[in-house]
């Protein structure tokens, strides 16, 4: 839990900051940044986090996020890719959260290509730890990408919560048989349990975007058990849903060899050929996978 007896970044704060650093946001990095404390209280409290975690932000900006962070766990690291502005990030937090510096790692650079060496070499102080959980307000534009990318670098991460574009909060959470279940909510299912977990409105933030956000709430999961690798069952994730109209007989077709073979994969994972990508768990898929792993296999 966040106290509420510490100063959160205000909408004055916020403007003051990027007047500091000449900043003007740009759609380019997706800088939306958060001026309402009641909303960054309303997320971490959300996040529930234990006072002895080792939080991961991505995108921290100009500090809102992260201010609710060192209230609320043992130490966190941010990711963010701006150079002035994660030069100033260390400062902010300093100025309205004194002597926490032990606690507070910055490292500048594309969440996209971090990798779990660049986070152990980077961490802070106080940490115990690699990162337990992630919780971010992420870039619009980069979201599921980058959320895939952590999850498959940081086995460590047990649980977080993230803000995203509403579609995509939906798309990240949705499930088998809804007409928005699609590549991304498989490829989190292979890592994490989500759900939604509530709507943010477009007021809380400056510049205000267009469209609302949603907040994904998940837990870490072991992946199904299979003797295929992540990248054999992604690969049928993505042929499947390149033609998510079609069959999975259709739709596997090149993918197994011809539609006879598609069809043979299929029966023998238990997966009925006539079904569609949009229908299926991801146990399901990772069958499919293991299918044609063990008939490819000498």
């Amino acid at each position: 839990m966040t106290s509420t007896d510490q100063p959160l970044l205000s909408g004055a704060d916020i403007r003051k900051l990027a007047d500091i650093l000449d900043l003007r946001p740009t759609k380019t990095l997706g800088q939306n940044y958060v001026i309402d404390p009641n909303t960054i209280r309303r997320i971490v409290d959300a996040a529930d986090l234990k006072s002895t975690e080792h939080v991961l932000e991505i995108g921290p900006g100009l500090g809102s996020l992260t201010l609710g962070l060192i209230d609320a766990a043992q130490a966190v690291t941010a990711v963010e890719i701006d150079p002035p502005v994660a030069a100033r990030l260390a400062t902010t937090v300093e100025e309205y959260r004194a002597g926490s510096a032990h606690r507070l790692a910055v490292i500048e650079g594309d969440a996209m290509r971090i990798s779990a060496a660049d986070i152990a070499a980077a961490a802070p102080q106080a940490a115990a730890g690699p990162p337990t959980a992630i919780v971010a307000n992420l870039p619009y534009n980069v979201a599921v990408p980058v959320m895939l990318h952590l999850l498959a670098e940081l086995p460590s991460i047990q649980h977080g919560l993230v803000m995203v574009q509403q579609e995509v909060a939906e798309r990240l959470t949705a499930q088998p048989g809804s007409k928005i279940y699609g590549v991304p909510s498989v490829k989190m299912a292979w890592y994490a349990h989500a759900t939604y977990a509530g709507t943010v409105g477009t007021k809380v933030f400056w510049p205000a975007p267009r469209i609302t956000s949603g907040l994904v709430q998940f837990t870490a999961r072991k992946p199904p058990a299979t003797t295929a690798t992540r990248a054999q069952v992604f690969e049928v994730i993505d042929t499947a849903f390149a033609q998510r109209r079609k069959t999975l007989r259709a739709a596997l077709s090149n993918w197994a060899g011809s539609g006879a073979d598609a069809e043979e994969l299929l029966v023998a994972a238990d997966v009925d050929p006539k079904a569609r990508g949009e229908v299926l768990d991801i146990e399901q898929f990772s069958r499919i996978a293991e299918q044609k792993q063990l008939r490819d296999t000498p």
